[in-house]
């Protein structure tokens, strides 16, 4: 056997190894919890004419025969949300807009237009490109307090309810390059006491600590198929990890 042979024999062994131990996502990722298993929606609840799994993802869709009977949630019903760090990705079309509810509650109570309502802090989630009016701001979906901070913000409410900007974390075109339209993007939540960071594809979008006295510090995680136009979203890899 030549010493070139020799040589050329033990790097593949080597490489095969190496190969054989590198770890999974899920090892990778570490005290995540895969909250969507990609063949059925086990552990979550929506209506039935809205969601289903197709190809692998959760797939919401409005038509002009289905319609959402107001804002409408597909509802994890395994958890509540703390401290956490979410991470998942998501595609849609633009005719609409969907969400990602967390620190959020169930409303079943009162005048509800529906079986799964949910109020709380929001991801927004759009296909579109131009500011303000994109995924990744939080608004407050049925709290009264509308667009509390918007994509490129690092600020701070404080217990005044007035809301101070400290810094511009992206720009119009840092964004319109990030962001990629009608393809699946990658969205991380991380929340811990009263302070939020959003990220989008990596890059950190949104920077927020609340204050106010209407701070939310707990709830459930939901997504949300918006009413009106007819719209369809997709998610996929959702995980979630605990922070303590």
């Amino acid at each position: 056997m030549s010493r070139q042979f020799s040589l050329c024999f033990l790097f593949a062994i080597c490489c095969s190894l190496f190969v054989a131990k590198i770890p999974s996502a899920a090892a990778e990722e570490p005290g995540f919890q895969t909250i969507f298993d990609g063949k059925s929606l086990d552990g979550w609840d929506g209506d039935p004419r809205l969601w289903s799994v197709r190809d692998g993802v959760i797939h919401g869709e409005t038509t002009d025969e289905n319609k959402a009977n107001g804002n409408t949630f597909l509802i994890w019903k395994e958890g509540m949300l703390k401290d956490f760090e979410l991470r998942l990705s998501f595609r849609c079309s633009a005719t609409n807009n969907s969400g990602i509810q967390y620190r959020s509650k169930h409303i079943t109570d009162g005048k509800v237009r529906n079986d799964w309502v949910v109020r709380g802090y929001q991801h927004e989630i759009r296909n579109e490109v131009d500011l303000p009016s994109v995924s990744g701001f939080i608004y407050g979906e049925g709290l009264g307090r509308g667009r509390i901070c918007l994509v490129g913000e690092k600020a701070k409410i404080g217990a005044d309810g007035k809301k101070v900007v400290t810094d511009e974390l992206i720009d119009q075109a840092g964004f319109k390059k990030l962001f990629k339209l009608d393809d699946w993007n990658d969205v991380v939540i991380v929340a811990k006491g009263n302070h939020i960071q959003h990220y989008m594809n990596g890059k950190l979008i949104l920077d927020f600590t609340d204050s106010d006295e209407l701070a939310l510090r707990e709830g459930i995680l939901a997504l949300q198929l918006h009413a009106g136009k007819p719209m369809w979203v997709e998610y996929k890899n959702i995980r979630i990890k605990n922070l303590k």
